[in-house]
């Protein structure tokens, strides 16, 4: 097993990358950080989310040297991926002197400028405004030693190619180029063979992933929902023995944290435990003292415990593979296990990823309501009871009546010690919905205004396409779609309008950025704004 230890890493980076909450590289990072390290070009082909901002920023940050010019440049094609990567990479390097800023359009430039002058290490900005700085002389790549082309197939779908030629042509011929791309089409070959220098590929192979007989199925959740759905999931349950999945130390020490202040038999398993805390933690599952261990996946490697009746994945897994290994921990020794997993709705595509190269289908469950959570804790109740009557040894608590039984009638005085001793077990905790308000929607609709239209070659199957794969909701749900020149207004019902705002609300469609938002009621529209309806 590769460790970020095993890159011979400044003390200060590795101090950095544990507070982040990783304990071991990725595949992409395991693959790309010693050949960046090593002075190599390199071709990563990886999707979002597999950790590739980590697998670039920690050899940039590694190799930087004291001084105030430019050592390094990544071109991201959007300022939010701008600012993303450039939070990662400030993360990195807390400990360090490296001294890094975002550069993009929509910001001052004379701020841009003035950071430029106090001296910067790496560059992380948009084709465009990169440019602008060039021509202004206020940017100079004379000792630039490596640059990063981040989601490269992105870019060119966004007609960046002439702008990064143009950058590339400012930079010294010996640098070092790096490239990152999902998908490797003819252009984004093209560009590396013509800047590039005897690259090294690095293409994370998953292999041929299965998945053993265990019943899996997803839980669509609202990431401002999320804890309070992982309850409800919890509680709708017949937990006897169960592990939470998370993908940081942190997370499972927050998530550890706000599950035992709600009253649950729980414990945290990550790598900052020492063996003897471990086997603690470990002593306790196998004995059954607590119901669910919370884990990181490096932590519940060599978990064997063969009653292990459900795996809960609350941080979706990055990759197939990790996805095999976490529900593998159920359904052992001939038993049937239950998988369930948490999807925000952003994480949509991934989740789809998983089902493909895994060839297994998740079911979708709705979310138990409080009227299921509540019955299914009444009937646990029902059975304890009933068992404690059964079990006897009740003389000592009936003396304690007293009066009482003369004064009041039983069943009331049952239901009495019942609420006190199951406390706000029943009480709902409510969500907190979005409000769109008044959209102007037809009765039992949110209707939303997207910033492209038919001059972008926007078409209703465009629209459906996205909702319905970007954001798991089904085609049925969504109503009118009004297409204009320049923008639309797009019907979906209520109870699916908070999981499409989230996944689209900054997103692509047909490889053109959109911005998504509740629309304002008809009657504040001006008859000008649907001048050009079709």
């Amino acid at each position: 097993m590769t460790t970020f230890e095993d890159f011979q890493l400044n003390k200060r980076v590795l101090q950095a990358i544990h507070d982040m909450g990783f304990e071991e590289p990725s595949p992409i990072q395991a693959s790309c950080i010693p050949l960046i390290l090593g002075g190599h070009d390199v071709i990563g082909q990886a999707q979002t989310g597999t950790g590739k901002t980590a697998a670039f920023g920690i050899p940039l940050i590694e190799a930087v040297t004291p001084g105030k010019h430019v050592q390094a440049l990544v071109l991201t094609p959007t300022r939010e991926l701008a600012i993303q990567v450039a939070g990662e990479l400030r993360k990195i390097s807390r400990y360090t002197r490296m001294r890094s800023i975002p550069i993009y359009g929509g910001q001052s430039i004379v701020h841009q400028i003035r950071a430029l002058q106090q001296g910067v290490q790496i560059i992380i900005g948009t084709p465009g405004r990169i440019l602008d700085h060039l021509r202004r002389g206020t940017l100079k790549f004379d000792r630039l030693r490596s640059i990063v082309i981040d989601e490269a197939d992105e870019m060119l779908d966004m007609g960046f190619i002439d702008d990064i030629e143009s950058i590339l042509k400012e930079t010294p011929e010996d640098r070092q180029t790096l490239l990152f791309s999902a998908t490797m089409p003819d252009q984004v070959k093209r560009l590396a063979s013509k800047y590039m220098n005897r690259p090294e590929h690095v293409t994370v192979n998953r292999g041929e992933v299965t998945v053993p007989l265990i019943d899996q199925v997803y839980y669509k959740v609202l990431e401002r929902h999320k804890l309070e759905s992982l309850c409800r999931v919890i509680d709708s349950q017949d937990v006897a023995l169960g592990i939470i999945f998370c993908r940081t130390k942190r997370g499972v020490d927050d998530l550890t944290e706000a599950l035992i202040a709600r009253g649950y038999m729980v414990d945290g398993l990550h790598g900052d435990l020492s063996q003897a805390q471990r086997d603690r933690v470990m002593k306790k599952f196998r004995n059954g003292d607590i119901e669910l261990l919370i884990a990181t996946d490096v932590a519940a490697r060599g978990i064997d415990v063969d009653n292990v009746t459900h795996v809960i994945n609350y941080d979706i897994p990055q990759d197939p593979e990790s996805y095999v290994h976490r529900i593998g921990r159920t359904g052992r020794a001939g038993k049937r296990g239950l998988a369930m997993t948490l999807v925000t709705p952003r994480e949509f595509k991934l989740l789809k990823m998983i089902e493909r190269e895994t060839k297994a289908r998740l079911i979708a469950k709705d979310i138990p309501s409080i009227a299921d959570v509540a019955e299914r804790q009444a009937e646990s109740w029902r059975e304890k009871i009933r068992s404690m009557i059964l079990d006897g040894g009740l003389a000592n608590y009936r003396a304690m009546l007293g009066d009482l039984v003369d004064e009041f009638d039983p069943v009331d005085i049952a239901a009495a010690a019942l609420k006190m001793a199951s406390s706000n077990e029943l009480g709902e905790e409510a969500y907190e919905d979005y409000d769109f308000g008044e959209t102007g929607g037809a009765t039992g609709m949110v209707r939303f205004f997207i910033n492209v239209g038919r001059t972008a070659r926007i078409a209703p199957n465009d629209l459906i396409k996205a909702v319905s794969e970007g954001a798991g909701v089904p085609a049925q749900a969504i109503g009118k779609i009004d297409i204009f020149d320049r923008f639309t207004f797009l019907e979906v019902e209520e109870d699916s309008a908070p999981f499409v705002y989230e996944a689209l609300r900054q997103s692509k469609i047909n490889g053109i950025r959109i911005n998504l938002e509740p629309a304002k009621p008809r009657a504040k529209r001006s008859p000008a704004t649907v001048a050009g309806r079709s």
